[in-house]
């Protein structure tokens, strides 16, 4: 069996190294000179199982026009006549109920805790090494009515057995005690003390590495330009090198993947979020966070990887712009610094943007389509670090038509039907 994957981000490079570890011909087309250009060069750096949640839940349009109104508001929304962006914010708005937000959360918790248990394995079977921390998620509380509202997400964190502690200041800053200097800005917090940090990029490269010596091939600096097909079969990937041809195909290609599908007759609500991070030097480590810190008013994560902070955040409505935009950095900066002014130098910070594949309901696509060799796996995120390799392994599996270890209910493109 021969597996062509389209994209090498840490969803398509998780994936090759399963299959190719397993002795399956795969080859990774994409368009950039190397694996993790995109999406996962810069993101916040958690693999967080336990803060797997969906944007969309009640009280959220309340929130948002409240966020929009904030001098460093979380959420911007540039005025576009895109039709695309319309229907899935509609979308999402219909996503904001209380049961749709269980339905939704749970099958997002059952991805990711599964995920976390495949890194380990993973982790443990490659020796990879990537920056990683072990040292769980801190959400920080600046209200108390915040403090109040994890009722909801505390009932499925006790479904699904995840493990967690609600603290007031003295507790978390057992975990954060560079927080002692702004604890009077915090009234709580909650910790997911099973979530780990590390460098997407710096795994996504050395797990390619890893797939190219079981046999992977990666084929960079190609642009994919339409999938080729006979009825239901897609019969090849045509690029600006060629014809690529395999068995099965799988699609990993993020917020660009619903503009291959329409020729295909295949519509997903996958709408590109654009988020930024800046990466910042750290000159005091004492004073530098242990692990990630969720700050829940901005909702921004900082996060310890080896000697820099990551600094990530903002959702920002504006189609395929990668624009730079400096307010977004300043935001960044502003909580960087409320929480932790000595740890790290931002006039040295390293500013980045990137787009996430969001869907409505907040759960990724995978597994099969209509079309009998093509399989997608998109639609993470800001999840797409958490996910991975969970994603990876159940994808693995699908490939080569065997049931993967979790239910795949909710998780595919049939829930849109």
């Amino acid at each position: 069996m021969s597996v062509l994957i389209l994209g090498s981000g840490v969803i398509g490079t998780t994936m090759a190294y399963y299959l190719a570890r397993e002795g399956i011909a795969v080859t990774v087309l994409d368009r950039q000179p190397a694996p993790a250009l995109e999406t996962s060069y810069g993101n916040a750096g958690e693999v967080s199982p336990g803060y797997s949640s969906p944007w969309a839940g009640p009280g959220v349009p309340v929130k948002a026009i409240q966020w929009l109104l904030m001098h460093h508001s979380p959420l911007v929304i540039k005025p576009m006549l895109d039709p695309a962006m319309w229907r899935w914010g509609l979308s999402m708005l219909r996503n904001c109920t209380e049961a749709r937000y269980k339905v939704n959360k749970a099958r997002m918790v059952r991805l990711a805790e599964y995920s976390r248990d495949c890194m380990v394995s993973l982790r443990a079977e490659s020796g990879i090494a990537y920056d990683q921390r072990m040292q769980g998620t801190l959400q920080l509380f600046r209200t108390q009515k915040q403090l109040d509202g994890v009722g909801k997400d505390i009932e499925i964190l006790k479904d699904y057995n995840v493990p967690h502690q609600v603290l007031d200041q003295s507790g978390y800053l057992q975990y954060e005690p560079a927080l002692v200097d702004v604890k009077e800005k915090f009234v709580g917090a909650l910790r997911l003390p099973g979530d780990e940090t590390g460098d997407c990029f710096k795994f996504t490269q050395s797990l390619a590495k890893m797939a190219e010596a079981h046999g992977a091939k990666f084929c960079f600096g190609e642009n994919i330009q339409s999938l080729t097909h006979q009825g239901r079969t897609v019969t090849g990937v045509r690029t600006d090198k060629g014809l690529h041809q395999a068995d099965q195909y799988v699609l990993a290609l993020g917020s660009y993947s619903p503009q291959l599908l329409k020729p295909l007759g295949l519509d997903i609500p996958v709408y590109p979020v654009k988020g930024y991070s800046i990466t910042v030097p750290i000159t005091n480590a004492v004073k530098a966070p242990e692990s990630t810190i969720m700050d829940e008013t901005h909702k921004v994560a900082v996060t310890r990887l080896g000697d820099r902070i990551r600094v990530g955040g903002t959702a920002q409505l504006s189609g395929y712009d990668l624009e730079l935009v400096e307010s977004r950095r300043k935001t960044l900066e502003f909580v960087v610094t409320d929480l932790f002014p000595e740890g790290g130098d931002v006039a040295k910070a390293e500013f980045w943007t990137g787009l996430r594949p969001m869907t409505p309901d907040g759960t990724p696509i995978i597994g099969e389509t209509a079309y009998r060799n093509l399989m997608l796996s998109t639609g993470h995120g800001t999840l797409g670090w958490t996910m991975a390799a969970g994603t990876g392994r159940v994808m693995a599996d699908l490939v080569q038509g065997r049931q993967p270890d979790i239910s795949m209910e909710g998780l595919t493109m049939a829930r849109y039907a």
